[in-house]
């Protein structure tokens, strides 16, 4: 673990892969030092804003241990899905199954909000299942909400329509952000997330 400076109110955490980013953000969450205002984790790294010294919060970050079950914690919000995507059987192809095995996969693990990015409720979600799914070779200049899709190790729900290369497996009608609506993101660094069947149209 590396700490910089990140203006004179912040301290970054530099880590080795996304389990340590899980890890390390649930520790945070679960007891954060003196003073933290905010906590902000991205892929490999995670921000600490403070109102107080930073020498202190660098002690108090050095001897902080990683949560060891940084997956199994956070409120647990359900996700139906109509698994129609345009890209399922791609999907499939690549994982060498069928689309009814991809999405007894996809609804079978539990999720874990590992960061948020992108889009204002787009929320990165991994799994304990050995998901990597390229994205694709051309991207789509649209993507409606609501749109559900498979990029690397992650899985995640479009919040608005967009431009995007992930590979679209199926469509829900939940907002994952609402700009009405208090908290506006429905998914949240720390939260769980299951995908539930709701057929194929």
């Amino acid at each position: 673990m590396r700490i910089l400076p990140s203006g004179d109110r912040a301290l970054l955490l530099e880590l080795d892969d996304l389990d340590q980013v899980l890890g390390y953000y649930a520790a945070l969450a679960a007891d954060p030092p003196p003073e933290v205002v905010d906590i902000v984790p991205a892929a490999r790294t995670i921000l600490v804003t403070t109102r107080g010294d930073l020498a202190g919060l660098s002690r108090s970050l050095r001897e902080l241990a990683p949560a060891r079950d940084s997956r199994a914690t956070g409120d647990l919000v359900e996700i139906p899905v109509v698994y129609d995507g345009e890209d399922l059987g791609n999907v499939a192809s690549l994982l060498g199954c069928t689309s009814s095995e991809v999405i007894a996969r996809h609804t079978g693990v539990l999720w874990t909000v590992a960061f948020s990015g992108f889009a204002p409720g787009f929320g990165y979600l991994t799994s304990d299942a050995d998901w990597n799914i390229p994205r694709r070779t051309s991207p789509r200049t649209k993507v409606p909400a609501g749109a559900v899709g498979l990029a690397g190790e992650f899985s995640g729900v479009y919040p608005r329509e967009s431009p995007g290369g992930w590979q679209l497996i199926g469509r829900t009608s939940v907002r994952t952000f609402d700009a009405a609506r208090e908290p506006a993101a429905l998914l949240h660094p720390g939260g769980r997330v299951r995908f539930v069947d709701a057929g194929r149209g």
